[in-house]
């Protein structure tokens, strides 16, 4: 079952997008204004296309891994909560349909847990990322060459910040999770955060 919102534009409503067995659309031409959209579906059944959010808050009630979505959506003063990994938000050119739609600006992420999540085309000063143990590579693919003279613990050097260079072109910020990292790539948090704190360009 498809429940589809697009080609209107609401305000002050709650979406609940917490049904198992149903695939939520949000777009074409959906504008959501000051509404609070609660998640709690993986990312195949929680499809976006071009949406503009503005003040809205974002609750994540379950892990959203890999959504790639956000790239179709424009965020304005969009407040984020919960957990989410490996997604991209911001302005990804030609990345999917609907890329030209992408943007972000005034998020608060701070009250987030991110992972692997990447930002794209913006302004990260307009952003308020997630505290330690979460942190923040601002600019890593002009700033990977620098961040490659460090010795970092661990694999998370040779296998995340070796390849920084590869993603793409559009990509300003990178977040990840401190505990998963350590976890994934055999070191501790309080060892990344030893390294991180000698370096510039880190939000944490």
């Amino acid at each position: 079952m498809n429940i589809i919102y697009k080609n209107r534009e609401m305000e002050d409503d709650k979406l609940e997008l917490t049904d198992k067995t149903v695939n939520y659309y949000l777009g074409p031409n959906l504008t959501l204004r000051h509404c609070t959209i609660i998640v709690r579906v993986p990312a195949t059944q929680f499809l976006i296309l071009p949406t503009r959010f503005i003040d809205c808050t974002i609750e994540v009630k379950q892990e959203l891994k890999n959504h790639q979505d956000w790239v179709s959506a424009s965020l304005k003063g969009c407040r984020f909560t919960g957990s989410l990994r490996g997604c991209d938000f911001g302005h990804w050119p030609h990345f999917a349909e609907g890329w030209e739609h992408g943007a972000i600006e005034d998020c608060d992420f701070s009250q987030a847990r991110l992972d692997a999540c990447r930002f794209h085309g913006c302004d990260t000063s307009t952003l308020r990322f997630p505290p330690w143990p979460c942190f923040t590579f601002l600019d890593p693919i002009g700033r990977s060459r620098e961040l490659n003279s460090v010795e970092w613990p661990g694999l998370f050097g040779s296998v995340v910040v070796k390849n920084l260079h590869t993603d793409p072109p559009s990509t300003v910020a990178l977040t990840y999770h401190a505990p998963s990292v350590a976890k994934r790539f055999e070191t501790t948090a309080e060892e990344l955060k030893a390294v991180l704190e000698k370096l510039d360009g880190i939000v944490y």
